[in-house]
This record gives structure tokens, sequence and C-alpha cells, in this order.
């Protein structure tokens, strides 16, 4: 999370009609995660084998501390079964989302409200100050982001129940959807299974905040090296060994929608990967459960088929984002490559967060797309430009 503060002027004046309701829907890691722990084993001395009650594990930064972090790891991750096609949770782990419904579980990822685990507490911040009412006409829609679609079918259930009676409660006026990274395919995904007149009765539109339309070259640095969070106290490798266990990092790989079949995503000395031989990237990696995962995945990914509601694309632009991984002559994927950048917001690449302008032309309701140069994938929830944008379409009429 970044750890910046912005003094921002809206006007006080509000709609003296009708508000729309909102509900935020939160992208990777963007929910908090809680855990009850009956293990009879742990992987170190230090490590906690039960608790008598749920605690917040995500995020919790004192469990990422060094040496603590590897008993984090063992809790997080997710063990993949062949047949059923689905992950559980480690054995003696039970992990749930909180706070279904309520803003304070997307708002803060960190319950303590440490100044580093917030989320989308300047955007509810803003809500508010518009004459909207947390848990009344704001809501938050958490849900496990370890998973991707095809693991989530109750959070769709809930989803769309919330809606409808978030809807209801507020005088049957529409509802604005607020997505971030993974929450903007999600939502896209819950609303192509839904009718177009229900979509007309409770979705007034969707607005989405660097939305992954088309996954993320990072996935493909993820399974190779891990990923620190931004974080300098964190260790790549050992970040890698939870990471890679969760589906939404498959479905999160780059789509063939935005990415030619044949180029080049991974270059050695003997073999380049790219879409078309994917599949050897996973065996040479000795992942192959990580090419299960992308076949469970795929069924469920964002083509070119759009929302059916009125859509408000923002996203950064003009960030190095890594596009190719290189490995030099002599070394191997179990080296570190050499990342090469190109454009996007330092996250997700610029052809997928641009994924929705595909939609201007297969759909009647408008699509807007704001590009904000040097804005990275987490500094759009609480950059002044995008605050302001969400403000003014709240107050539209």
């Amino acid at each position: 999370m970044i750890n910046l503060f912005y003094l921002i002027l809206i006007p006080l004046t509000s709609v003296c009609g009708n508000l729309n309701p909102i509900v935020l829907i939160p992208g990777d890691g963007g929910s908090q995660l809680e855990a009850k722990l009956n293990k009879s084993t742990a992987v170190h001395y230090i490590c906690e084998k039960t608790s008598s009650t749920y605690f917040n594990i995500w995020l919790n930064l004192e469990l990422l501390a060094p040496l603590i972090i590897d008993c984090w790891v063992d809790n997080v991750k997710l063990t993949y079964d062949n047949v059923t096609r689905k992950t559980s949770n480690a054995e003696g782990v039970d992990i749930r989302v909180p706070g279904f419904g309520d803003t304070e579980t997307v708002e803060w990822l960190d319950p303590s409200h440490a100044s580093s685990g917030y989320y989308f507490k300047d955007i509810g911040n803003t809500l508010v100050t518009l004459g909207h009412v947390r848990n009344k006409s704001i809501k938050g829609a958490p849900y496990d982001f370890r998973k991707a679609p095809n693991e989530n079918v109750e959070f769709f259930e809930q989803l769309k129940k919330l809606i409808e009676d978030t809807v209801h409660d507020n005088n049957n006026t529409p509802m604005i959807i607020i997505a971030h990274s993974m929450g903007g395919p999600m939502a896209a995904f819950f609303l192509s299974q839904q009718t177009q007149a229900w979509k007309d009765k409770y979705i007034k539109s969707m607005v989405s905040l660097s939305g992954a339309w088309g996954g993320s070259v990072k996935a493909i640095k993820v399974y190779a090296i891990g990923d620190n969070l931004g974080s300098y106290f964190l260790r790549e490798s050992v970040m890698r060994q939870e990471q890679i266990t969760s589906p939404s990092l498959a479905w999160l790989l780059p789509s063939p929608y935005f990415w030619h079949q044949t180029e080049t995503l991974v270059e050695t000395e003997h073999k380049n990967y790219s879409l078309s031989n994917l599949h050897d990237y996973f065996i040479d990696l000795q992942f192959p459960t990580g090419w299960e995962m992308k076949k469970d995945t795929d069924p469920y990914r964002i083509n070119v088929s759009a929302p059916g509601v009125e859509v408000h694309c923002l996203y950064g632009v003009n960030v190095p984002t890594v596009e190719r991984l290189y490995y030099k002559p002599g070394s191997w994927l179990d080296g570190y490559p050499v990342l090469i950048n190109g454009d996007g917001d330092g996250t997700v690449n610029r052809r997928s967060l641009e994924g929705c302008l595909l939609w201007k032309s297969l759909q009647k309701q408008p699509v807007h797309t704001v590009a904000l140069p040097n804005v990275d994938h987490m500094m759009i929830l609480n950059h002044p430009s995008v605050l302001n944008y969400i403000a003014n379409l709240v107050n539209s009429v």
C-alpha cells in the first residue's frame, strides 16, 4: 500500500434527491482475511498451531516480519486438488472473509487503521463528504482474492443480493459499482451473468480503477521469482511460495485477446516462452499445477463481450511496467531475470488497462476512458483527479 495523503477540496453540496448507492469491489489483496488455526504441525517452532478465535491474517504487518513470515506463508497458501479442480486452505487452517456488505474491511486492510494499511478509505471519505452514509448507501463487497471466479460462486450470489437489497433500501435508485484492479474483471464477469433487464434496473454505471482487463505480464514474473509487494523487507522468493498457489494469479496471466500467441514473454539463451508454449514454462519452472489452474480459469477470462452498462474506465500510464523477462546467457529459470519494462501503471500493462476501449463499439451504453499520466496502480485509489472524478459522477443528475 502507498502511504500518501492528499488534501482535496470537494464541494460540500450534493444532489438533494436520491444519491445512487455505491458498492466497492476490491482487487487482488484488497480484502481483509481472518484465520483460525487448529494445526497438528508447524513449519517453525515460533509458529502458532492453534488459535481460540479468528485473527486478522491479511493485512497484518506483524505476520510479515522475518521468520514469522514463514508461518504466514504456511497458513495462507492454498492446496490444489487435481480431481476436484478446486483449491482448499492448508490443513488445520480456516480462512474467512469478514464484513461482507460493510465498508470497513475494504477501506482498511489493517484493522488497527495503520497508515500503510488503507485501501478504499479515501474514496469512502469522499463519498461521505458528498452525503453518502457508510453501510447504508455505501457497501463493501470483499471476497477471497486468492481465488478466481470459478471458486467464487458464493461471492457472486452474495453480490447480486447485496445490490438488489441496497437498491431497494435506497428508494430503488440504481447502483454505481466502483472496482479496482482485479475487481474490474470480477465485476465485468458478474455483469455478464446477469440479464440486460436486471442491469437496466439495478446498475447505473461501473467505475473501473486500473482494471486488469487482459491480465498482466507481472503474473508471469510472479511465477518465476515472486513479488515483494513493493516492500524492501519482504523477500520475493518467500512470498512466491504462497502467491503461486492462488488460482487468481493464473486468471491474471496475459490474455490471448491482448497478447499475440507468439509474442515473447520470457527470453532465455536456449528457449523463449510465449502464450503458445506457456505449458512448457510451467513445466520448466517445475510447477505444473500453475498450468492446471490456468486451464480451470480460462473459461472465466474476460473477452471482448461488453458489460452492458455505462463504464467509466480510469487508469494510469507512463509508469514503467514489466513486459518481458530476460535471462542472460548462462542463466536459466532458476536465476534472476532482467525485467524489460514497457508502458502501464507499474503493475498492469497499458494494453490490458485499455481493454475497456473495445467496448465503445460493442454496446449502446457510453464508455468513458481517462488515462492518468504517472499515476501508479495503487496511487489511483487516492489521486485527487480520481476523487474529483468520482465526486462529479456522484453529483451528476
